[in-house]
């Protein structure tokens, strides 16, 4: 009767790994949104602790097996035999789901990693779309122009790094079909509007560049304007004091 309730808990134990197997590891998933993904993530966190939790039922089915096998060897070696195929079978049970398990947690990793890099780049963005506008309009003075040149400068000088993990790990997750659409329509959002505000800042950038370059000219030009007529007052001055006659001076000084 022993070996009878054995064979049944052997049988069982059988059973639900096949049904473990079907349900958890032969599913055909689809992951077209981040909730299908979340949920797919718990789910098989789920099942891993449920097949861990076997462990203790595989253990003690095990024990009382070799019990009944020593006792009554003829009895326990079909059973023997057949506990080596369950064991085998849940080792092998529990390391794909193991496996799964952990690939579907660095998916979702990598999901949640996008997003971060994503928002780092979008705030980087902001931050120089608004030294664009303050870029426009600016009072006609050096200073002010050179101050604006300089602030976008410093944001244009931003490192690429963030923009390439955001291409590798975009690209990574589309390759595996996961959230492929959702991440193509937030990619092509970004590089779109990377590129168009790339372009208008260094475009703008080029503009002032041309503007404060014009300014120096003209500063220049009216610093030596300024010292001519500060060496023209001088010479004015001595011929005035010198009651020199007009005509007697170059045509300039008359």
């Amino acid at each position: 009767e022993k070996a009878v309730n054995l064979k049944k808990d052997l049988a069982e134990m059988q059973e639900w790994m096949t049904q473990a197997e079907e349900e958890y590891l032969e599913k055909d998933f689809e992951y077209k949104s981040p909730e299908e993904l979340e949920n797919a993530v718990e789910e098989m966190k789920r099942a891993k602790e449920d097949v861990l939790q076997k462990e203790v039922r595989v253990k003690i089915l095990k024990d009382n097996i070799k019990m009944l096998a020593a006792k009554v060897p003829s009895s326990g070696q079909d059973l023997m035999t057949e506990l080596n195929v369950v064991l085998e079978n849940y080792q092998l049970l529990c390391n794909r789901i193991r496996g799964k398990c952990h690939t579907l947690e660095e998916v979702w990793s990598c999901w949640i990693e996008l997003l971060q890099y994503l928002d780092l780049e979008t705030a980087w963005l902001n931050n120089l779309d608004e030294r664009v506008q303050m870029a426009e309009n600016l009072p006609d003075k050096l200073d002010a122009v050179n101050d604006a040149l300089e602030s976008l400068e410093s944001v244009l000088r931003h490192p690429a790094d963030n923009r390439t993990q955001i291409r590798e790990l975009g690209q990574t997750l589309i390759d595996g079909g996961i959230l492929d659409d959702i991440i193509s329509e937030k990619l092509e959002a970004f590089n779109t509007r990377y590129e168009e505000l790339s372009h208008l800042a260094v475009s703008r950038q080029i503009t002032l560049e041309q503007q404060l370059q014009t300014m120096r000219e003209t500063d220049h030009m009216l610093q030596v304007l300024q010292e001519n007529l500060v060496e023209l007052d001088r010479q004015l001055t001595s011929y005035l004091t010198d009651r020199v006659d007009a005509f007697q001076m170059p045509q300039e000084a008359q």
